[in-house]
């Protein structure tokens, strides 16, 4: 494998036309600010700087750019006073933040010229910084595409969460198996945060409620402080800063001095830990539901907070006042005639949006506070909440809704449960009055579920108290409308929605592959960046041949570069010209990763058999990370692991398969991985995904996908076309016709030669000599009464790979392929997905207002009608 030096050549780094050559100026300020920030701030004596002491630097230097534009676009909120929109998720998988900020504030070029005169390398720097793991994977990855869309579309948008001192696990793979270890990405601080503990506002739990004079009262309560961290989120090129506040827990007292006098050392802190455990960790599963009391504390300590400094926001949101300023929560049709300018309904300057049902309990919450605290009638208090939010759901998988026990709201949060019961008993009376006689359908839209153990259901709970309910893909959004939520599209069809999700392409391909961003630049201009649809004038150069041949000369240096990468972390040498045939995303036995191996052990299998044979080469690269407790997620690493074992040191395979586990899989990972992808696995049971987004990152950087029609894969093929993409399985009407008639697995083990040696392979302990029986609970599951159908599948997923191998054969067939991809990326940008949710369910417009930078006056602010897409 010839060795490949990525971007040593610094007069090559220069020519990316996109980022463009710095301005003299620029870089001379640049450095004055960076030698500043080290010799001042972070070292005295540059002769003893370590690389982190560099990084530092350069954060600090990135973020004094940032200040001015954070604090101006405040103020022009504060100005102008629009709707603002919350986004609550209890997950924000940010990734890094040095590089991003750099390319949406346009001083990339500025950056990497300064610190090359110094004699510094950007790319080390930049690998120094910890990811901000604040999520499992999709739902947290997500809400961070959607705050850089939010800010480079003009939005007034804030984005709420737990500042988690531990986020993800970082995953270690010993002798096969998932090892967790803490990720501990605070250990030496964060440099893009700000403390602000002015804004520290206290969250109560347990307690009892009490009937007064005035109301139902809440008292006795323990109280937890929640102290605010806010990191800046940059739009690009437009000079705007929204926020993401991140609340941290913290105990009233320190410790008690009482038991500290008395030598109970323990005890003295231990009401301490107990309040901040609160935001100690992620929890490391967003698809299993598992009603542990402090993921409700999470949970509602998340939106109480968040509610309050809402509702502080509105009160006092009137040319920068921190006085209240509002005294009325409702809507006011002569708003424009009134004087003082001061009454405006909350819900018309309030859009709040609740990423799943993780911080539904912002429904009961708010209510509380209108009707508890601020004195309002109830059914006015209801008629604001629902204008006010807003619900997306992201699973149909069981197991993934959450269904709160009642004995456990009933303890930490009695008045909550209180409150839940009325909307319960009022939406009950709704139904009644619409299906008179109709008893199931009573019990079926129950909030409260009697069945067993009496549990609130919170899914239920999000869509009563929602005027915008949506999937986040088309295919999802129609099976919560005909299956998962029916009766309630029955009762309101007019609130279920399609949103189908999007990624931000400044990161997913300006910033992650700049090769292939160059070459589209050449061809197109740089407006995709903010209108990806214009990626459709490639369409016309996929006849053209040296454009094609610079896709492949492109798609192979990020072959060669993340080899490099494989080669020094795992000790494995892989053919770059190979199908890298990649699969990344959470270890889940729906996503079907086991069928991934399942196609590894035939190929392993056909090239024992005949050796000599044609054979298109393959490095199969699998990642993600398994729940802790999720024993047979775990058991699925250990076998790729062990299948990898046999493959990677068998001398008749050679460099012909290969087979590679991408440990500790993360965003700043997953930036070097996806440019390099030939081939992505999207292979999931039909009906089971809700969207993916990892799929469209793939597509956006010039990967083919092999996957079955679920989530957004039917969209992504409606754009592309049916020979652009690799199509196998079953669709959804399928599997449940399978599974009406009675799925026998048996039979496809018994009819098909191959499956039937994999699955005695596996059986027998051949890839576990030391251990035989050691996957025989992956052989019974796919055995038994399998709801996944994998072995259905599988001769048709085997099938649809060696036409993927067919294709491989011809380059710039395959090239072509990859060109049509990417030209029908359009739609699978989160700011499409963002001005859809800002029309369609918050109320607001996007726009193209460039903000001043912080050296010019408001007065020059360029004012744009909003951007057509």
């Amino acid at each position: 494998m010839a060795s490949y030096q990525p971007q040593t050549d610094h007069e090559k780094r220069k020519q990316i036309s996109i980022r463009g050559i710095a301005p003299v100026e620029n870089v001379v300020e640049f450095k004055k600010a960076f030698n500043r920030h080290l010799h001042y701030t972070i070292v005295k004596d540059r002769n003893v700087a370590t690389p982190r002491d560099y990084y530092l630097s350069l954060a600090h230097t990135v973020r004094d750019y940032l200040v001015g534009r954070w604090i101006r676009t405040q103020q022009h909120y504060y100005e102008k006073d629009p709707k603002r929109v919350y986004y609550l998720s209890l997950e924000f998988y940010m990734g890094r933040t040095l590089s991003n900020t750099m390319v949406n504030l346009g001083i990339q070029s500025a950056c990497d010229e300064a610190l090359y005169q110094i004699g510094l390398d950007i790319e080390e720097l930049e690998e120094i910084e910890e990811d901000a793991g604040l999520g499992n994977g999709g739902l947290g990855r997500l809400a961070a595409c959607f705050l850089d869309s939010m800010a480079t579309l003009g939005l007034a948008a804030y984005g709420y969460g737990i500042r988690y001192d531990y986020g993800i696990f970082a995953q270690r793979i010993e002798d096969g198996w998932q090892v967790e270890e803490p990720d501990e990405w605070l250990r030496y601080g964060n440099p893009w945060e700000k403390a602000r503990p002015e804004y520290v506002l206290p969250v109560n739990f347990y307690g009892r409620t009490e009937d007064t004079d005035t109301g139902v009262k809440w008292v006795d309560t323990q109280v937890v402080f929640a102290m605010p961290y806010d990191s800046p989120i940059p739009g690009y090129g437009n000079n705007t800063v929204n926020t993401m506040r991140l609340w941290s827990a913290k105990a009233p007292n320190s410790f008690n001095l009482h038991f500290f006098n008395n030598g109970e050392y323990i005890n003295a802190v231990c009401d301490r830990n107990q309040a901040e455990n609160i935001s100690r960790v992620l929890y490391p599963n967003d698809n299993f539901f598992s009603g542990k009391e402090l993921r409700l504390k999470q949970e509602y300590f998340l939106v109480a907070s968040t509610l309050q400094d809402i509702l502080r926001r509105f009160k006092s949101s009137k040319f920068g006042s921190r006085d209240p300023v509002r005294r009325s929560f409702e809507s006011f049709p002569d708003k424009e005639n009134d004087s003082n300018n001061a009454l405006y309904g909350f819900a018309e300057k309030v859009a709040i949006q609740l990423n799943d049902t993780h911080p539904s309990m912002a429904i009961p919450e708010l209510l509380r506070i209108f009707v508890d605290i601020e004195g309002l009638p109830w059914d006015k208090a209801w008629d604001i909440t629902v204008k006010t939010f807003a619900y997306t759901n992201h699973t149909v998988l069981p197991e993934a809704l959450e269904r709160w026990p009642v004995s456990m709201l009933e303890r930490i949060l009695p008045r909550h449960l209180q409150i839940i019961y009325l909307i319960n008993h009022n939406f009950l009376q709704e139904v009644r009055a619409k299906y008179p006689g109709d008893s199931g359908k009573l019990r079926r839209m129950s909030i409260v579920e009697e069945d067993g153990e009496k549990k609130i259901n919170m899914a239920f709970l999000s869509i009563i108290g929602s005027h915008a309910v949506n999937g986040v893909a088309a295919l999802h959004s129609e099976i919560i409308k005909k299956e998962t939520f029916h009766d309630f599209y029955e009762m309101f069809p007019e609130r279920f929605q399609n949103k189908t999700n999007g990624i931000t392409p400044r990161r997913w391909l300006l910033l992650c592959n700049p090769g292939l961003s160059d070459i589209i630049a050449e061809k197109i201009g740089e407006g995709w960046v903010t209108d990806l649809y214009k990626l459709r004038d490639l369409k016309k150069y996929a006849e053209d041949e040296n454009f094609l041949r610079n896709i492949i000369k492109v798609k192979q240096e990020n072959k060669m570069k993340l080899a490099e990468y494989i080669q020094e972390h795992y000790k494995i040498k892989v053919n770059t010209s190979s199908i890298f045939d990649i699969q990344v995303k959470r270890i889940h036995e729906y996503k079907r990763q086991l069928l991934n191996c399942f196609h590894i052990i035939t190929l392993y299998n056909r090239l024992k058999r005949d050796p000599n044979q044609a054979f298109v080469p393959r490095t199969i690269m699998i990642g993600g990370k398994a729940a802790p407790g999720y024993h047979m997620a775990k058991l699925i690493i250990k076998l790729i692991n062990s299948v990898a074992k046999v493959v990677n040191n068998d001398p008749i395979i050679g460099d012909r398969l290969k087979v590679v586990y991408l440990e500790n899989y993360r965003v700043s990972l997953a930036e070097k991985i996806i440019p390099a992808a030939d081939l992505s696995e999207q292979i999931s049971t039909a009906g089971t995904e809700a969207s993916g987004t990892g799929n469209m990152k793939f597509m956006l950087n010039g990967a083919l996908t092999i996957g079955t029609l679920d989530g957004a894969n039917v969209e992504m093929r409606e754009e592309m076309g049916d020979e652009n993409i690799f199509i196998f399985g079953m669709k959804v009407d399928e599997v449940e016709e399978l599974k009406r008639s009675g799925y026998n697995p048996r039979h496809y083990y018994d009819t098909n030669p191959d499956l039937h040696l994999v699955l005695e392979q596996l059986n027998s302990g051949f890839f576990s000599p030391d251990k035989p029986g050691l996957f025989r609970d992956l052989y019974n599951s796919v055995m038994g009464p399998d709801r996944f159908c994998l072995l259905k599948d599988y001769e048709d997923y085997i099938r649809c790979q060696d036409e993927v191998s067919k294709v491989f054969k011809n380059p710039l067939k395959w090239a072509k392929m990859c060109v049509l991809n990417i030209a029908s990326s359009g739609k699978f940008s989160s700011d499409r997905t963002i001005s859809e949710y800002a029309k369609d369910i918050w109320g607001v417009e996007p726009n193209d207002i460039k903000l001043p930078p912080p050296h010019e006056g408001l007065d020059t602010m360029d004012s744009k009608p909003p951007q057509k897409k």
